[in-house]
């Protein structure tokens, strides 16, 4: 019995050592604190997932042309904790994003915070932290 018991062990030892972990990543690795970023657009995307929400805005310039971008929020949980719900930001929504862009220069970006249709400016419980730009 001892040896089906250590060989489940083993077994499950190595199951579990097999399966690739995600790794959590720094603010500074992905992002650019002197790259402040502040733009509107349209809700295209939102992965409520974790560790880390990720919603998508199409983004137009001077010239008409649209971009989508990506915007890491924290993790639903802390996201909850200051209001958030699956609901707040829906497809469609037009809301208003501060944070700070990736710093390899693709269209991605860390949020610290989004104005909802409503007005409402919220913290989006990111990794650089919940403060409010001018």
């Amino acid at each position: 019995m001892k040896h089906i018991v250590l060989g489940l062990m083993i077994v499950a030892t190595l199951f579990a050592a097999s399966v690739p972990l995600m790794a959590h990543h720094s603010f500074a690795a992905e992002f650019d604190a002197n790259k402040p970023v502040k733009m509107t657009g349209t809700v295209t995307k939102i992965d409520w997932t974790n560790p880390h929400v990720w919603f998508y805005i199409d983004v137009k310039d001077d010239a008409g042309k649209i971009t989508n971008w990506g915007f890491e929020m924290g993790p639903p949980h802390l996201l909850q904790g200051t209001g958030w719900t699956r609901t707040t930001m829906k497809i469609g929504d037009t809301v208003t994003v501060q944070g700070t862009a990736a710093k390899n220069g693709s269209n991605r970006g860390n949020a610290r915070n989004v104005t909802t249709p409503d007005g409402k400016r919220m913290g989006a419980a990111s990794s650089e932290g919940q403060q409010v730009q001018p």
